[in-house]
């Protein structure tokens, strides 16, 4: 029986709250050798307390020794298994701005970059542009036709948008244009199935581009874009009836309101920081059972190669903690959906720290005296694949029945 079979079997509805904090891309490394991580660095009073009274571990959100992206971070935290739902960040960028897909869409997340003379890419993300600059962009592009295909461009957040492909004889078995470095050009469109449709959207896909370089090219920073997460809707089965709890997403990035959203999660709109999400949490605390709640920050940080700033984010969360104790949750887990280290200033397969406080519910170690990568590796919980902690969740939250006689 499937996992997610088993436990629509199990759960059952009960009237405790769960708490999810995700601060992205939490896990680190140390910057010199010995030294401590951004987590560690950080002066983190509540959290340490939460990992001394609760219990802690670390999880990888895919696999051991797997880099995982946002979208499949988190649907192994949200319980579904990643290998055997991959969804790629389009269709997470579409849903999370409220764009309906239908089963001819194919989805892909757009990046606005920089490239100089020679077409090389000098700045990913076109130096961060405002949302309201991305929609200025996208407004000079939006009114680009293609032949048999309907075209969506909207913006999305700072530097992203989103493009739906909608029409026949389209797939999303396409390869991303980003390089992921500097200095290169980006990458042609190609089929990665070798399917006529696959590659009947390619040829389309290229010819938007080009179309798209010739009218931004004198634009500054932003004249060039790359394409990633081809994806099509998943049809996965609804949170709800899988865990047996009402659960809402407070997240202010879109695409983590997509990813929540794809699962039946209802999304918050309006929300712009941690004060924002913090009302809307206890709003909605008697309405709802389950809290997804998401820093994006952290990773930002990271991926920007700045360890202090880093450690800032952390400090930030650390010091709302005390507003989520004061609703009394029955549980509340703290942990990433990947590691960040800003020394890599990427995402990396290390595996992220992670603290399920329930209070009476759990084993404390009285060698755990902290929450960093260190003191999680002494944890009661070990190291386990994020798929399986909604069990965790559901099993702490008492909303499991027994399995078999």
């Amino acid at each position: 029986m499937a996992d997610i079979d088993l436990m629509k079997s199990l759960t059952q509805p009960g009237t405790t709250k769960a708490i999810l904090l995700v601060l992205d891309g939490l896990g680190g490394l140390p910057r010199e050798v010995g030294g401590p991580t951004e987590l560690e660095a950080a002066f983190t009073p509540n959290m340490d307390k939460l990992a001394r009274e609760g219990s802690v571990g670390l999880i990888n959100t895919v696999d051991m020794g797997i880099t995982p992206g946002s979208g499949p971070g988190h649907f192994g935290l949200f319980g579904y298994d990643p290998l055997k739902h991959l969804i790629g960040r389009g269709v997470l960028e579409a849903v999370g701005i409220g764009l309906t897909l239908t089963e001819q869409d194919v989805a892909a997340r757009g990046n606005f970059c920089t490239v100089d003379e020679n077409g090389l890419i000098t700045d990913r993300r076109a130096g961060r542009i405002s949302t309201q600059e991305c929609a200025r962009m996208v407004s000079l592009i939006d009114d680009i036709t293609l032949p048999g295909v309907e075209v969506i461009v909207k913006p999305v957040q700072d530097y992203r948008f989103a493009l739906i492909l909608r029409g026949p004889r389209l797939c999303s078995a396409l390869n991303e244009t980003d390089p992921q470095k500097v200095g290169l050009k980006p990458l042609k469109l190609r089929p990665l199935d070798g399917s006529p449709e696959a590659r009947n959207t390619a040829d389309l896909a290229n010819e938007w581009v080009a179309r798209v370089s010739e009218r931004i090219k004198d634009q500054r920073p932003a004249n060039m874009v790359t394409l990633r997460g081809w994806s099509s809707e998943p049809g996965l089965s609804k949170f709800e009836d899988v865990f047996k709890m009402k659960a809402v997403a407070l997240a202010v990035y879109p695409m983590y309101k997509g990813l929540a959203s794809l699962v039946g999660m209802t999304k918050v709109d309006g929300l712009r920081n941690l004060d924002d999400q913090l009302e809307a949490l206890r709003r909605n605390w008697e309405a709802y059972d389950f809290f997804f709640f998401h820093y994006k920050y952290t990773d930002s940080r990271g991926e920007d190669g700045d360890f202090d700033a880093k450690v800032k984010e952390i400090e930030k969360v650390d010091a709302i903690i005390p507003n989520f104790l004061e609703l009394n949750p029955d549980v509340l887990v703290i942990t990433g959906d990947h590691s960040t280290p800003a020394v890599l200033r990427s995402h990396s397969w290390h595996p992220v720290p992670l603290i399920l406080w329930a209070p009476g519910m759990t084993r404390a170690n009285p060698d755990v005296t902290g929450f960093g990568e260190t003191q999680c590796l002494k944890g009661a919980l070990g190291q386990f694949n994020a798929s399986y902690l909604m069990k965790l969740i559901t099993a702490h939250a008492q909303r499991q029945a027994k399995y078999g006689a």
